[in-house]
């Protein structure tokens, strides 16, 4: 696929449309959540979408993306997919989990839910139903809460 920067054409009715052998069902869908988020619908936000969010809930790094892409035969650079998960990000697609300080995680589900880190292993995984929080702590002065990161570090027991 060309993965020039080019927006995919509107239809005669203004709306988002595509045609083509490449057209499915999946990059429609893609093409719709990208509109509805205001964004562009360029050929490298498509083809990082469909990967994204066509695979269910998932929680990726711009390297995983990065070669998920590359083996989908999506010829884009590492800097395209870190600019597309900000992107993403910024229009409310997703929501970076910083898991260890070093590391960004992009997590297709946007709702507020605690995750597990496996140190080690560089994995994130969301935490079973059942975590509560009886009180959130009063903001500062001026200030409001924006969201709530809950990330419980987990590492292997030692024998």
């Amino acid at each position: 696929m060309d993965m020039h920067a080019t927006a995919i054409p509107a239809g005669n009715d203004g709306g988002p449309e595509i045609a083509g052998p490449e057209v499915d069902e999946g990059m429609q869908q893609c093409l719709q959540l990208l509109v509805d988020a205001g964004l562009r619908p360029t050929r490298q936000r498509l083809a990082l979408g469909r990967l994204l969010f066509l695979r269910g809930h998932r929680h990726v790094t711009a390297e995983i993306l990065y070669e998920e892409a590359m083996a989908a035969n999506n010829y884009l650079s590492l800097a395209t997919v870190y600019n597309t998960l900000n992107q993403f990000t910024e229009a409310g697609l997703l929501r970076r989990i910083a898991a260890d300080g070093i590391k960004s995680f992009f997590d297709t589900d946007t709702s507020v839910h605690p995750h597990f880190y496996l140190e080690g292993e560089d994995v994130l995984v969301d935490v079973a139903d059942g975590l509560t929080f009886n009180r959130m702590p009063e903001a500062l002065p001026g200030h409001e809460i924006a969201r709530l990161d809950v990330i419980v570090h987990l590492r292997r027991k030692r024998v």
